[in-house]
Order: structure tokens, then C-alpha cells, then sequence
């Protein structure tokens, strides 16, 4: 399986692809993690904002702090009415911009298997967290095959084809996010699944917002179009629709959440 260093670049177009499932998983990820109002929270790997203004519209913190790789990305977080009292700046996942014991809370919001060093990234988010604070992430389950992509990869495989991977996908799993977590040096670490169901117009809603996703878009663009039109037809066999042409698809994340001793 090919494994790419990924970029998401474009602000408007993930918030199509991904920022309805980021908040589908990231309502079940805050009740599950229970946050006090009131705390400092860092979002790492905030991208366009999506779980950041989730955040500040549930958790009503006294300082969020995002950080990101893309300037594209963050210029289209500015722009989110219920995220004006967040912050956002360029910043690398392995080495954050910030001092020791900034922050009560710190987050990865379906981002740690495109860091590529994860073990730095979590303990990056381990020492800008104050002890007895708490450091929490979710990530697609997509070595389960329960990725928001899933429906069209499989496909592929069955095809033959290669999607890319992001370059850290083994901490997708929930062992290995458990034991990224313990590696780290963090206490009460707990692990569950989360599963999310999204509605789409019609399949033609699902299809193109989907290929939307880096790993998916450049290699469909690269078939044949006999074999484009073979996975198309592929991919609208195994989703279903309603009544009314719709369909649903059912996406699993695995979460993770521990302490920093006291």
C-alpha cells in the first residue's frame, strides 16, 4: 500500500468532504471526553477549523489555540463565525509552538495518522498540557475498514489499484493509539469506538464530495476511463439508497483519552 506525506489545502473543499463527518464524530467525542467550560485548549491539526468551532460553541473555552500546517487551511478557520475567539497560527504537530503546561486540554481531531512522527506528536501534546490535564484524540478506523473513504477504496483494492495511505495509518488502530498514549507517560487512558452515520443527497452527492479526499481524487483522475467507469459502478452497487435516492453511510473513528499525572 502506498504511504504519502498528505496535504489538505483547500479550505471550502474539506469543509465539503470531511467537516460534516468531523462533527458527527467530534459531538460523540465531546460527550465521551465530558470537558469542563472555561479551559485552555490547544486543537492540533485544526485544519480548516471544523472541530475548533465545535469546541467553541459547546465548551465555551477561555483560550483555544489552533495549529496547522496550511496557511489555506487556517485562512478558512478566520473565517468561521462561531470559532472569532479562537486562535490560529502555523504550527508543526511534532514540535508545537508553545510553552510547558500551556493548556488543560489538548486534541487531535482525525489528524494523528497524517503526522509523521505520531510518538512525537503525543508527546508534544503531553508537554504543553498541565499536569492532571487531559490529552485526547480520534482518528478514521480506516485499517478496519470503517473510514469516511471506505466504500470507494475498498473498490479499488478489489480493482487492483493503490489508494495512498496517509503516512502514520497503523495509529489508527486503537491498540496502537492506547499504546501511544502509555508511551507517553499519561494516566486513566481510555479507548472506545465511535459511530457516526451521514446522509447524502443522492450518490452523485456521495461520489464527488468523496473524491474530494487527497488519497482518492488523483488516482481515480489516472484511470482508464473503462476502468473509472467500472469502479463508479462498483462503488453505487454496495450503497444503497432510500426511497427518496439517498444514502447513508455508517463511518467508525477510534478515540483515546488520558491524563497527565498529577
Amino acid at each position: 500500500m502506498t504511504e504519502q506525506q498528505i496535504r489538505f489545502d483547500d479550505g471550502a473543499s474539506y469543509e465539503r468532504m470531511m467537516g460534516a463527518w468531523s462533527r458527527l464524530a467530534g459531538d460523540v467525542f465531546l460527550d465521551w471526553l465530558k470537558p469542563g467550560s472555561g479551559l485552555r485548549w490547544v486543537d492540533v491539526g485544526c485544519g480548516n477549523g471544523a472541530f475548533s468551532e465545535l469546541v467553541v460553541q459547546r465548551c465555551a473555552p477561555a483560550v483555544l489555540q489552533g495549529v496547522d500546517p496550511s496557511e489555506a487551511q487556517l485562512n478558512y478557520a478566520r473565517t468561521r463565525p462561531g470559532a472569532r475567539t479562537a486562535d490560529f497560527q502555523l504550527g508543526d504537530a511534532m514540535a508545537l509552538p508553545f510553552p510547558n503546561d500551556s493548556f488543560d486540554v489538548a486534541v487531535m481531531a482525525l489528524v494523528i495518522f497524517f503526522v509523521p512522527d505520531p510518538a512525537k506528536g503525543v508527546a508534544e501534546m503531553a508537554r504543553v498540557v498541565r499536569p492532571g490535564g487531559e490529552v485526547a484524540a480520534y482518528v478514521w478506523d480506516i485499517i478496519g475498514g470503517k473510514g469516511a473513504a471506505a466504500p470507494i477504496e475498498s473498490e479499488m483494492r478489489a480493482m487492483g489499484l493503490t489508494p495512498p495511505r496517509p503516512p502514520s495509518f497503523e495509529a489508527s488502530r486503537i491498540e496502537a493509539l492506547r499504546e501511544l498514549w502509555s508511551d507517553a507517560g499519561l494516566d486513566a487512558i481510555e479507548t472506545r469506538e465511535i459511530v457516526v452515520q451521514r446522509t447524502f443527497n443522492d450518490f452523485d452527492d456521495f461520489w464527488t464530495t468523496t473524491l474530494l479526499i487527497p488519497t482518492l481524487g488523483p488516482t481515480f483522475a489516472s484511470m482508464p476511463p473503462k476502468d473509472a467507469e467500472l469502479l463508479k459502478t462498483r462503488v453505487r452497487s454496495r450503497l444503497p439508497t432510500d426511497a427518496a435516492g439517498r444514502i447513508t453511510y455508517e463511518a467508525r473513528a477510534n478515540a483515546v483519552k488520558g491524563r497527565m499525572p498529577e
